[in-house]
């Protein structure tokens, strides 16, 4: 762990490479990586985040942890799990990091009791766009940045510190994968979960789901145990998690393992790159098969045009990337996925259901109310000469139609007053005029979707 000392030292480096930037000129990151999935602008000088990435320390008796917010997820598991603690919600990818879940939303197994990672932060330094570093409450004189900050993105500042509640956990995790025919009998079953907590009158501590097909859809239930008989199952090597739900009605993981299955795979895509054909994945080493290292992937395809190429050389007229995460209300489950079936047309998608427990106004769910994050990630063949956008376009007005949201961190398409209008434009506007009166961080529009 880093230590207070440390942290600080970390702090000062930052102020002064802040102090470094030209006056006037936009403030940015200078970081090497992201789980973006839109196109950033390059920055030649910006904030020094380098030494920003670790735990400060873990009190488990209090059961909180206050850590750097550029630490990732992986590192910061690996600081609490001995302990028997977790985070509240622990996002899917190993390197996600915990200022970019709270500034950018996150999402997992645990948030249909839990919500949205930033739900369990009690405090915040943030280093705003005037230089500043303050520390941020739900009840000091900065709540209106504690509230604020989800979502935001870099628009109202930078987590340099964030306290988190922990929760206690057992060493296993059980699960059953329920199969349902038709996506409106899995969205009855989710809200009598997300109500009971049980299901056949068994404890769930973790939910999400995959729909395979129209008719193929499992919700997985994860049980917090410590009550295992037999070994737990292994998805790091030959074995592949997903392709597991299918073929199995319960299974037995670690907790660690529970919590990064399905970033060994990045989910199911990891298919693109031939990762889950069984002679190159006995090639391809094991401490490659991760979200970062495919991530890494798809940035030499998107330099190189590699799959460009190959759909030329086989005739295919054109490609988008659609690569999205949206949520709806649990009752328009069956909507939304009849819609993307045949407008959209790609399986499996991922089901994350959710409810928030305190309103945040740069992310209007209403709170008490259940909602599925739907999570979909790869390419679709559209007619030659579409425009930009073509398919994704058409996601965001339909999840608009249905009163949902979609994440920011991909390609976005909204017009400004539609965009402000979904995303708390004027408390916005509120919050940069006392955090940033210079604008000298980008705004929320252009970053999601100007891309500047």
């Amino acid at each position: 762990m880093k230590g207070w000392q440390q942290h600080r030292q970390a702090v000062d480096a930052l102020q002064a490479s802040y102090n470094a930037i030209e006056a006037g000129s936009t403030v940015r990151l200078a970081k090497k990586t992201s789980n973006l999935f839109r196109p950033r602008s390059a920055t030649v000088q910006g904030l020094d985040v380098n030494r920003l990435d670790g735990v400060i320390q873990v009190d488990p008796r209090e059961r909180i942890a206050d850590v750097q917010g550029m630490c990732t997820y992986e590192d910061l598991v690996d600081a609490t799990l001995p302990y028997g603690l977790i985070p509240y919600v622990v996002p899917q990818l190993r390197t996600i990091t915990l200022g970019g879940a709270v500034t950018g939303l996150g999402i997992e197994s645990t948030s249909f009791r839990n919500g949205l990672p930033h739900e369990s932060v009690t405090e915040m330094d943030i280093m705003t766009g005037d230089g500043a570093i303050v520390e941020a409450t739900p009840d000091n004189d900065h709540a209106d940045l504690f509230y604020g900050f989800p979502n935001s993105y870099g628009s109202l500042g930078y987590a340099t510190r964030l306290r988190i509640r922990l929760e206690a956990v057992p060493r296993y995790v059980r699960l059953r994968h329920i199969g349902f025919d038709d996506a409106k009998s899995a969205a009855a079953a989710i809200e009598q979960i997300v109500t009971d907590r049980a299901w056949d009158d068994v404890r769930v501590d973790g939910l999400d789901g995959t729909a395979f097909s129209p008719g193929e859809i499992y919700l997985t239930l994860a049980e917090f145990t410590d009550d295992v008989s037999g070994p737990a199952s292994d998805y790091t090597g030959t074995e592949i998690y997903y392709t597991s739900i299918r073929q199995r009605d319960t299974d037995v993981l670690t907790m660690y393992d529970y919590l990064w299955r399905w970033d060994t795979d990045w989910f199911w895509c990891s298919a693109a790159f031939g990762a889950q054909k069984p002679l190159i994945r006995r090639l391809w080493p094991r401490r490659w098969r991760r979200s970062d290292v495919y991530h890494k992937l798809v940035g030499l395809d998107r330099r190189f045009d590699v799959i460009g190429k190959i759909d030329r050389f086989r005739g295919v007229e054109a490609r988008e990337r659609v690569i999205q995460d949206v949520e709806v209300d649990s009752t328009k489950l069956a909507d939304f996925l009849e819609w993307f079936d045949e407008h959209v047309g790609m399986r499996p998608v991922w089901i994350c259901p959710l409810r928030i427990t305190r309103s945040w106004p740069l992310y209007p769910l209403e709170v008490g109310q259940t909602y599925v994050n739907l999570g979909f990630w790869g390419t679709v063949q559209v007619p030659a000469n579409s425009p930009p956008g073509y398919l994704n376009r058409q996601i965001e007005a339909e999840v608009s139609r249905l009163g949902g949201h979609k994440s920011l961190y991909s390609e976005a398409f909204y017009d400004r007053e539609t965009f402000e209008a979904l995303y708390g434009g004027q408390a916005l506007v509120s919050l940069r005029a006392r955090y940033d009166p210079q604008s000298r961080l980008t705004n929320l529009y252009d970053k999601a979707v100007r891309n500047t």
